[in-house]
């Protein structure tokens, strides 16, 4: 994805940034007894092979996940069509594995306090949030060891489009490992424990602008 301000009066949905804060010290989720329903009308999309047009140069994951598209038929399909119909450009698959690599790197890049990638994939809102739940770690001397061991389902749960502003929310369940360790190296919080985690993620973009990057404006547990 590319860098840049984001030209739009940013809603996190009703999520103050210090709420934003406290989810990032807890490791971006929490355990939920969330059960994997049945896909019925929704069909698994698979890659292709292509590149996702959220992550400029950054290619698919080796094993993707149970990626699902909602029925072209329900409101939320309907939506997708008519974003597809402002860009021509937009795909909802590739959409999908391009959120799929955007949320392995946003995790990822927080955990190792990688400011240059969370910068680029976050909007300036959200990228303060994360910035100041860095900035606390780092002041305590802490760091952070996480794996995403996989993500059993990546979905989209919500669409909407005002004007030219796309707005996806993304469920994503993933079995991960999070431990927070101190300066000796000794866990402070979180476990080696593999945990599954439930994530909505909002990713927004202006779709009649050259940059074709969705940034994530929102982040919390199912």
């Amino acid at each position: 994805m590319g860098g840049g301000g984001f030209p739009i009066d940013l809603v996190l949905f009703g999520m103050v940034a210090a709420f934003l804060v406290l989810r990032l010290r807890s490791i971006l989720g929490r355990r939920t007894g969330y059960e994997r329903p049945p896909e019925a009308y929704q069909r698994p999309v698979t890659s292709s092979g292509n590149l996702a047009p959220t992550i400029e140069g950054q290619a698919e994951p080796q094993v993707p996940s149970a990626r699902t598209l909602p029925d072209p038929a329900s409101p939320v399909g309907q939506t997708l069509m008519q974003m597809h119909e402002v860009s021509r450009d937009f795909d909802p698959a590739h959409f999908l594995a391009g959120a799929e690599t955007a949320f392995r790197m946003i995790v990822a890049a927080f955990a190792e306090g990688n400011r240059d990638t969370l910068r680029a994939l976050l909007s300036p809102e959200t990228f303060a949030a994360f910035d100041s739940a860095l900035t606390a770690r780092e002041a305590a001397g802490h760091t952070q060891r996480t794996e995403i061991r996989s993500i059993e389902q990546a979905l989209i749960e919500t669409a909407e489009l005002r004007g030219s502003i796309a707005s996806i929310t993304m469920r994503f369940v993933s079995d991960q490992t999070n431990v927070t360790l101190d300066q000796a190296g000794q866990p402070v919080a979180g476990a080696d424990a593999v945990t599954e985690i439930t994530d909505l993620w909002t990713f927004e973009r202006d779709l009649t602008t050259a940059d074709p990057t969705w940034r994530l404006v929102a982040a919390r547990s199912a």
